[in-house]
């Protein structure tokens, strides 16, 4: 699991000139207090930090990390509260977990309709199919290694990372069991070029949903890193190439139909996107509010698909009863196929609910005033691109989904053209470890053997070049912005 050292790092840097301050800060007023020398500033940032450091150690403890997350959200919060009404102000914090809780929810929803909509393509055969088709092709190994990056380069942009990812490296193990090498440098690319295709898109991770959603790029203003995102894959793909092999590995083809309602179930997804941005663009409304009116159309197809499915059965019943064979009944699987809350149930909720826990917790600690101390130091003693780019790589080690959450809630003063920097930073920044970002942890655990921490170690040098050559193009491309 990726762990929180930067983090950590900074609060502990931060500790000592926070212990021996002089002056006690809380002061009664209609405004915020500053809760950072008081008791229950200490108490919020030691919760944070213990829970951070046990969601680091999740596999150790076997202990989801959305537990101790949920717990510090809850436990910062109440201390917030309570010294707020030691100062007669409960009314200030209550508004500002309000206004954080409501950050959280738009979150959950886009999210739980997008995938929403993957697992119902995924019942419907649709990625199986795109897997099957690409095995039976028969090409190389080099046209393999272009090809699944740059189908998942495109693909990451609307579908999130890790099943982008596990997607394509499904394709790479299956073709090749024979080669190794492939596999391994197939893996890195896939990672690299899906961090990147995530980075120009705001449907394309949580860290750009968080920016879209905050207003501070709008939906099109993204598409700006379009260029920069495709240098920073294509640089390390081109290093890269040399090593794979040349030849052309033998695969058994296989077939996979589509079930009924798939091609349809691709065309909704694309409409519900669609209703997000129109709702966001044209009635200024949350993206959360067209996306769970486009699940209203995915329900309704589906209850359409539940009733055809009845008739059909009703009809073979009706068939096999004329010739004695007794009557048929709808499987139990087919029951639960055409179960679109079967869908929101198998959600990744640990991870939703780690970052409500990361939202709440981080939203908390700002609240109190620790986050402005640490955007002074980044945003007013450095220069807001050194920032960018330290924040960036420190991606490589924190979520960026949660690093893009604390320098939102820090509200720095910077151009369009720096949120676009920080966009990008963040995005591709996960691609220089195999644990620094989620495509890189799924893949880790499917090419078992062949694709390791150490193997991706080696071309961290190049994906680095890729990094700042990058940041590079952007302001090259996008000086109007800045």
């Amino acid at each position: 699991m990726k762990c929180g050292f930067r983090i950590l790092g900074i609060m502990a840097l931060l500790l000592p000139g926070m212990v021996f301050a002089e002056g006690e800060a809380v002061t009664p007023s209609s405004q915020r207090i500053d809760l950072t020398y008081h008791w229950a500033g200490y108490f919020s940032l030691a919760v944070m930090v213990i829970a951070y450091i046990a969601a680091m150690f999740e596999e150790a403890t076997a202990l989801r990390k959305s537990k101790p997350m949920l717990l510090a959200a809850g436990l910062i919060w109440f201390v917030i509260v309570l010294a707020y009404q030691q100062q007669g102000n409960e009314q200030l914090a209550v508004t500002a977990f309000k206004s954080n809780l409501q950050a959280y929810i738009e979150l959950l929803l886009f999210i739980m309709v997008s995938m929403t909509y993957l697992n119902a393509m995924a019942d419907m055969r649709i990625f199986d199919a795109l897997k099957v088709w690409l095995v039976g092709m028969h090409l190389s190994y080099r046209q393999l290694f272009w090809i699944t990056g740059l189908l998942v380069f495109f693909i990451s942009s609307v579908v999130n990372g890790l099943t982008a990812g596990l997607l394509m490296g499904a394709v790479v193990v299956a073709v090749g069991k024979d080669s190794p090498r492939f596999v391994s440098l197939a893996c890195i690319n896939i990672i690299v070029a899906t961090n990147a295709g995530g980075s120009f898109s705001p449907l394309g991770g949580i860290s750009t949903l968080f920016v879209w959603q905050h207003g501070m790029l709008g939906f099109t203003e993204f598409f700006k890193l379009f260029i920069p995102c495709l240098v920073n894959f294509l640089i390390p793909a081109l290093a890269m190439h040399f090593s794979v092999p040349k030849d052309k590995p033998d695969v058994d083809a296989e077939q996979v139909d589509l079930l009924r309602g798939a091609k349809r179930v691709i065309f909704l997804f694309g409409v519900t996107i669609g209703l997000a941005v129109m709702f966001d663009m044209k009635l200024h409304l949350p993206a959360a509010a067209g996306m769970m009116a486009g699940l209203s159309l995915l329900q309704f197809f589906y209850f359409y698909l539940h009733r055809i499915n009845k008739q059909n059965t009703q009809k073979q019943s009706e068939f096999a009863l004329f010739f004695g064979r007794g009557k048929i009944k709808t499987s139990a699987s087919e029951v639960t196929r055409l179960d679109i809350f079967d869908k929101v149930g198998r959600l990744e909720w640990d991870t939703l609910f780690f970052f409500y826990g990361a939202m709440m917790g981080i939203g908390g600690l700002g609240y109190i005033g620790y986050l402005d101390t640490i955007s002074h130091m980044l945003y007013g003693q450095l220069s807001p691109t050194l920032a960018n780019i330290l924040i960036g790589l420190s991606s490589a080690f924190v979520d960026n989904g949660t690093l893009m959450f604390a320098v939102l809630t820090m509200h720095p003063d910077i151009a369009q053209g720096q949120w676009l920097l920080l966009t990008l930073t963040l995005g591709v920044g996960g691609s220089l470890l195999a644990i620094g970002s989620a495509p890189g942890i799924g893949l880790l655990g499917q090419a078992k053997g062949q694709y390791t921490f150490t193997s991706h170690m080696k071309w961290c040098p190049v994906i680095l070049l890729g990094y700042f050559a990058s940041i590079g193009v952007h302001f090259l491309i996008n000086s109007q912005s800045f």
